[in-house]
């Protein structure tokens, strides 16, 4: 990588991923300035998402699922900012714990066996983090993750199929566009870095890959929110507020 490991208010870096964006060059307390803030977006969309799932009161898996993706994008921060080992392990396994929890979400309206579907994903999530702690995963925890958002396609792919409201799909569709639009983000600036370095203006991919990623888990959110409501049959809808997508549930009385 081109970057330079500079040292200063935290010291020497010490996480075993270091992006393309030059250290400590806005600000002396702040490692990577730009690949910080842009995760301001993503606590915002899932405050949002978080209001709007308490206030309709949906299931309780999505506000858990809203308050991870807050837990991530903070996890990420503090990563960002320090460039630290400890820091770095507040990002990655957040990330882990949150494909567990789409797992959940996506595979557990069909689990007959109540309890063994997240005691064995509890289990599988604080042994992931005991290990991760004190080995240093690096292309062996890319595999991993990339292995549990694998296994949430095929089911988001059984919802989009049977959900026939348009703007449903179109939250779907959202789905693909910034995940597509965030990995080509991500891979740009982990295989061009050498190249973006040398330009006046340094694009910021890996910050890119936030902010899209952070739409990414808001639409997939809405999506699930809504395919859920339609399975306890609450009525859904999808309306906007400023442009913004979000279900709206109409639960009959007895509930």
């Amino acid at each position: 990588m081109a970057n330079q490991r500079v040292d200063s208010f935290w010291g020497p870096v010490t996480s075993t991923a270091d992006w393309c964006e030059k250290n400590y060059a806005v600000s002396a307390y702040i490692a990577e300035f730009f690949n910080t803030i842009s995760n301001i977006p993503c606590i915002i969309l899932a405050f949002i998402g978080l209001i709007n799932s308490l206030r309709q009161r949906f299931e309780k898996r999505f506000s858990v699922l809203h308050l991870s993706n807050m837990a991530l994008a903070i996890g990420s921060m503090l990563f960002h900012a320090t460039l630290q080992h400890t820091q770095q392990q507040s990002d990655e396994t957040p990330m882990v714990w949150e494909m567990l929890l789409y797992i959940y979400v996506l595979y557990s309206p069909d689990w007959h066996y109540t309890y063994t579907m997240p005691t064995f994903l509890f289990i599988y999530g604080f042994a992931f983090a005991t290990l991760h702690s004190l080995f240093r995963f690096d292309l062996g925890f890319n595999i991993h993750y990339i292995i549990l958002a694998l296994l949430c396609l095929p089911r988001m792919y059984k919802y989009y199929i049977h959900t026939t409201e348009p703007a449903a799909k179109r939250l779907a569709h959202l789905f693909i566009l910034t995940l597509i639009l965030g990995g080509t983000c991500w891979l740009l600036d982990r295989n061009f870095c050498d190249t973006f370095s040398t330009w006046y203006i340094n694009p910021q991919g890996h910050a890119l890959w936030h902010i899209f990623m952070g739409f990414n888990v808001y639409f997939a959110n809405a999506f699930l929110q809504f395919c859920r409501a339609q399975q306890r049959e609450w009525r859904p809808e999808i309306r906007h507020v400023l442009g913004l997508p979000y279900v709206k549930i109409f639960k009959v009385k007895s509930e």
